[in-house]
Parts: C-alpha cells; structure tokens; sequence
C-alpha cells in the first residue's frame, strides 16, 4: 500500500471522528457563552427588592361576605388606576409612570383580600410605593362605603425588604447555560448536513507495474 493509499484509508476514520467532535463542541461552547453572559448579567444588574401590603374588603351589616368579594376583584382593579396613583404619588414622592411601572396587585378568588405589591432598586422606596398605593386606594373605597356597603381596611402594611427578589447571579448564570445549550442544538439542526461522500473518499485504482506485465504476457 502507497503512502497516498494510506493517507485515503486513514482519512475516514479521521473525519468520522472529527464529525463526532463537533457537534459537542458547538454545544459545549453555547453553554460555556451563555452561562458566561447570565452570569455577568447577573452580577452587574442592580438587585430589586418588593414590599408587599394588604387591605380587605369588610361587609358592613347592610351587606354580605359574597359582596364584599367582588368588591375586593375590583379594588384590586382599581389600585393601579390613574385615580389611586395620582393620590398614592404625594405620599410615595414618585410620580405616576414610576408608580404604574413598580405597583402590582393581586386578589384571592376565595378571600376579599387585595395584595398591593412595589418593586424597587431601593428597599425603603419599595415599601413606601406600596404603603402609599394602599393608602389612596383605602381612602377612594371608602368614601363610597354609603352605596357599596362594603369598607377597605387595612390588614397588614408594608415592610422594608431585607433580601432582594431579582434573580441571583448563579440563577442567571443556570439560565444563560441552558439557554446556550438549546440555541447550540438548533444550530446542530439547521446546519447543512454531509453526505456518505463527503466523509470518505476513495481512489480510483490503478494496475501495479506487476499487473501490467501479466496483460502483456496474456496477449
């Protein structure tokens, strides 16, 4: 066998290898990129902190506890409303964008409980967000108390956070990964794919000095 011959019959195999390579590569340099970038997104995004307040709708004795429920669904409506946040941004000193972007309510489809939530790069002002929408919203449901025959109280108001609720950098960091690795697997799939063809090439044989003698003998 020739050194070309040789060369040929090796190159299958170094090709079949190098096609197995690959493919893991570019999924492990997509996960090794992704984690990389969360992490870092993750490590200079400044932490947010979220206070959280809660008032409940009371039936007064013109009314009934299934009234009082559907007042709270629509208290909790109204909490974001231009009305409350209008009020709610004297007390809070933000003004209303700031409010409509950071305030976020909740209601209970079993208890007439509104959660007024506020979110903030600064714990304080979190919690003053929240205070200050729970106390315009208190005060807007109460001056029509007379006709709905139901008041809102205030059951718990807000605190100032301690741990911040955005996502750690080794959270990030897991998502970045994962994130890298899926979009690394559909670069796997959508890339042109080799035929049997391309991986093994082989030569065109050609008859030996001893070959060539036996033609001429035979004729």
């Amino acid at each position: 066998m020739t050194d070309t011959q040789a060369r040929h019959h090796r190159q299958p195999g170094r090709l079949a290898r190098t096609g197995l390579l690959r493919p893991w590569s570019l999924l492990a340099a997509g996960a090794l990129a992704g984690g990389l970038v969360g992490g870092t997104y993750g490590t200079l995004k400044a932490p947010t902190y979220t206070a959280t307040s809660y008032v409940v709708a009371v039936p007064t004795a013109q009314s009934d506890p299934a009234s009082a429920l559907g007042f709270a669904q629509a208290y909790g409506r109204a909490a974001t409303q231009l009305a409350v946040l209008g009020d709610a941004q004297t007390w809070a000193r933000v003004p209303v964008p700031t409010l409509r972007r950071s305030v976020r309510t909740v209601t209970s489809p079993d208890a007439p409980m509104v959660a007024v939530s506020a979110t903030s790069p600064r714990p304080g002002l979190a919690a003053d967000m929240a205070n200050a929408v729970t106390r315009a919203l208190t005060r807007h449901a109460n001056k029509t108390k007379g006709s709905t025959h139901v008041e809102l109280v205030l059951f718990s108001q807000a605190v100032r956070p301690t741990d911040p609720t955005s996502a750690s950098p080794v959270v990030t960091g897991l998502v970045g990964t994962s994130a890298g690795g899926l979009l690394g697997g559909l670069a796997l799939l959508v890339r042109p794919r080799r035929t049997g063809d391309d991986h093994s090439v082989r030569p065109v044989p050609v008859p030996g000095p001893a070959s060539a003698a036996d033609v001429h003998g035979q004729r």
